[in-house]
């Protein structure tokens, strides 16, 4: 039987995109193995199509695996610093856990780094374990679905929390400025942010049709974000998406820093943020928050404009030459 290496990333599709560095070194580090991705199922066609792993094992969060078979040869974490993403992996016995350290349960490794940017995180860890990696190994190919709205800009409302979503109103100011610009402005957002999605569609005055949220699954969108114009979002998957494909982004940062999960310097992205880092007094807000983050808030709508401005108006040449002699992170 083929050995298989276990890799637990059971997360949102920022999270996994972020890892994809990780998972290309432990594809190259254990090239006869079979590498099996513990994440959510819709991602599988993402992640199978990029030949980023073998096959998905469908996994939420901290719930049980619910593996079969025999224990996996190696087990790795790159789901977070434990004890209970360790104890998931530990209790299937893997010949060999690859895991950040955590000295009360006996597992050795590199220790956790608060702050640390989270494609910094998992290479590093990858990279005690013996296999080379580039956190630079970023990118994804354009997926094969058909992509809805070529040459769209895409703008993306939703987020996971309410402390990382820009009020509804500013996001239809901009789309609302981009659409009198003659752009072809598309609305996405999950099945349960259809809602937030008409909302922004219908302030900005855009037809029903520009609303994609909910008709897209996780390939289509992907494609979507491959052949757009541009970008505009909160600090969000699609965000992510974009950093994957090389599309141009504006990111409008809130809780969380974009020293920890910004975009790399070295694609057309630009981040707008009024936080403060972990590292000064008062830094850092809620990403799971009930509440709008304050950086969130006190971020206006002409600060966006005209990044988006800046961003539609640079060539993507130029951009790429400027990045070359850039650091790898803003």
């Amino acid at each position: 039987m083929r050995r298989r290496v276990l890799v637990l990333r059971a997360l949102g599709l920022g999270d996994v995109l972020t890892a994809v560095p990780a998972l290309r070194a432990v594809r190259r580090g254990l090239p006869d193995h079979e590498l099996v991705l513990a994440a959510p199922a819709p991602m599988d066609a993402l992640v199978k199509g990029a030949g980023l792993v073998d096959r998905v094992h469908p996994a939420y969060g901290l719930g049980p695996l619910g593996w079969k078979g025999p224990p996996p040869d190696v087990a790795v974490n790159l789901h977070g610093c434990g004890p209970e993403s360790h104890l998931l992996l530990r209790d299937l016995d893997p010949g060999r856990l690859v895991a950040f350290a955590r000295a009360e349960l006996g597992v050795a490794g590199p220790a956790w780094v608060s702050g640390e940017h989270e494609v910094h995180r998992w290479c590093r860890l990858v990279s005690s374990a013996g296999w080379a990696v580039d956190p630079r190994d970023l990118r994804l190919d354009s997926p094969r679905a058909t992509n809805p709205a070529p040459g769209a800009v895409v703008v993306h409302p939703g987020a996971a929390a309410p402390s990382r979503r820009w009020p509804v109103g500013r996001f239809a100011r901009v789309a609302n400025w981009l659409q009198d610009r003659d752009h072809r402005v598309v609305v996405t957002g999950s099945p349960d942010e259809v809602e937030l999605a008409d909302q922004v569609a219908a302030q900005a005055g855009l037809p029903s049709r520009a609303v994609l949220a909910g008709r897209t699954d996780l390939a289509a969108l992907s494609a979507l974000v491959a052949g757009a114009r541009l970008v505009v979002s909160g600090d969000t998957g699609v965000a992510h998406l974009a950093y994957a494909h090389g599309t141009p982004s504006v990111v409008v940062f809130g809780p969380t820093s974009p020293d920890e999960w910004g975009p790399p310097a070295s694609g057309p992205h630009t981040v707008v943020w009024k936080g403060k880092s972990r590292q000064a007094a008062g830094g850092g807000g809620d990403p799971h928050g009930t509440d709008l983050d304050s950086a969130l808030a006190a971020t206006g709508v002409s600060e966006v404009i005209s990044a988006i401005r800046d961003r539609l108006e640079g060539s993507r040449i130029h951009d790429e030459r400027r990045a070359a002699a850039a650091p790898l992170w803003t």
